[in-house]
């Protein structure tokens, strides 16, 4: 049976006064790393912003909870409201990739990464449908090509990007999900301009960049055979 990659992106939250602590456990847990030498996870990497925390990783054949990510940081984090079960992870919604996971073997790097990094944006909220609605078509209708590995997620405004550099670009191996023309032309046509928040306090206009926690790959580490 052919193995396949399924990617994950969640939030959440530092507890008050909790934020370096949570971080400290996080670069000394072996959690991640275990799961990698297990095979049951390509990549892992854990990012943060201000009071928020991120996890993007790279499930191998079968789902890995965030919490066998980085479980260890439990302690240190909120409980988000809105469900009956307490939970300290928020799953972000996938809402653009250039390209997908045919295969562990399709996903697998062939030249080494220098570094994996995560950004931030906000989307005006009025904008949120319009922004999903250009990406989706972009992204299926395989309108242009961009870097393999980046992805961007959102939970409610806020979008997480998660990139790996130098960048990879080449057509997707999997076919689009859909067979019409619209995707504007030229894409700048499409004005992500007005879709995003711009931010007043050092001068970036669409994403900015956030600071790693831990990133680890597959290859990096001895792998249980």
């Amino acid at each position: 049976m052919r193995l396949v990659i399924e990617r994950r992106i969640y939030r959440a939250e530092w507890s008050d006064g909790k934020k370096e602590t949570g971080i400290e456990t996080l670069v000394k847990s072996g959690q991640a790393l275990s799961l990698i030498r297990a095979g049951r996870v390509m990549t892992a990497a854990a990012f943060h912003w201000t009071n928020n925390l991120f996890l993007y990783y790279e499930c191998i054949d079968s789902p890995v909870a965030p919490e066998e990510i980085a479980g260890d940081a439990a302690p240190c984090l909120k409980e988000w409201p809105g469900q009956a079960q307490p939970r300290k992870w928020i799953p972000m919604i996938d809402v653009f990739r250039f390209n997908e996971p045919a295969s562990v073997e399709h996903w697998l790097r062939k030249d080494p990464v220098e570094r994996r990094a995560g950004r931030v944006a906000h989307l005006k909220p009025e904008m949120v449908a319009s922004y999903i609605y250009y990406h989706y078509q972009l992204q299926e209708e395989r309108a242009f090509h961009g870097p393999k590995y980046e992805i961007i997620a959102m939970h409610e405004n806020l979008l997480f990007g998660y990139q790996e550099f130098p960048a990879v670009t080449e057509a997707p191996v999997l076919p689009g999900r859909l067979h019409t023309k619209g995707t504007p032309e030229p894409w700048s046509d499409a004005r992500m301009d007005l879709h995003f928040q711009h931010w007043e306090d050092d001068g970036y206009l669409y994403f900015k960049p956030i600071e790693p926690i831990f990133a680890y790959y597959i290859d990096d580490v001895d792998v249980k055979s």
